[in-house]
Formats: structure tokens, sequence, C-alpha cells
């Protein structure tokens, strides 16, 4: 009911939105390509994912493209139950925060795995998949 302030009933919305990605295309193109690229610093050495045109610790703008193994841990976890409305169509999922191997931490989906078997400290592996026509990145336990 209300605290009696005028409100008005919502309607779904439909957003798109378009991203300029001209300093990262590669990343995109590398994905459908089933590689999951990072950006490294020329000047400091810093390792950048998602990839980065320019660097936050030195403000070099020499950038080297370096594939990830993707091989990493768990850090932090949460299962998604309540879902945004264009992810009801799925089943709850799970989100992470795995530190790599190469130092960078990467949030993302994991796939193929019981709810109840996730845990910090979990071995995943990052993946890349074809979603209709995107490519996109999930990890997957080792």
């Amino acid at each position: 009911m209300g605290i009696g302030l005028p409100f008005l009933n919502s309607k779904p919305l439909t957003l798109t939105f378009k991203i300029p990605i001209n300093g990262f295309s590669r990343f995109f193109e590398e994905l459908k390509n089933g590689r999951v690229m990072a950006t490294k610093c020329r000047g400091c050495g810093k390792l950048y994912f998602p990839p980065v045109a320019e660097c936050g610790e030195c403000f070099s703008s020499g950038m080297d493209w370096v594939e990830l193994d993707g091989e990493g841990e768990v850090e932090a976890f949460t299962h998604v139950v309540v879902r945004p409305e264009s992810f009801k169509r799925n089943p709850p999922y799970t989100l992470v925060v795995a530190r790599l191997k190469e130092g960078v931490k990467v949030f993302a989906k994991l796939s193929n795995v019981d709810l109840a078997e996730v845990r910090v400290g979990m071995k995943v592996k990052l993946k890349t998949k074809i979603v209709g026509d995107e490519a996109i990145y999930e990890f997957t336990p080792v």
C-alpha cells in the first residue's frame, strides 16, 4: 500500500547499450576463438583482467595482449536464487571470484557444479562458451 506517496505502476523495460570497444575488440575476437586474454603493461609489468588500454599504475599506453591459462582458486562466491528478469528462465546459478595462477582476479559464473559442492579454495578453470551469437567466459570445476 505504501505511505501515501504517489506512484506509477512499472512496465517491463528493455535497454540496449552500445559500448565502444575500439581498444578491446581483440578480447571479444579471441573469446570466439576459445582464448581468454588479459593485457600486460610493457612499462611496469602489471597484468590486467579485464583488459585495459592504459596502465593504472605507471600510466603507460604500451600494453601487450597475454593469453590466460585460466586455472585458479575460488576466493568468494554467491548463489543467485532471486534472479534478474532477464535471467528468470535460467535455474539458480553461482557467481565466483577466483584468483588465477597469473595473479588476476576474475568474476564469472561457475557452471557444471552442484550448488552444495561450491567452496572457497575450490580449483576452477576459466573456459569460453558460445551462447547464441556471443562468446562468453565462465568457470568450471577442475
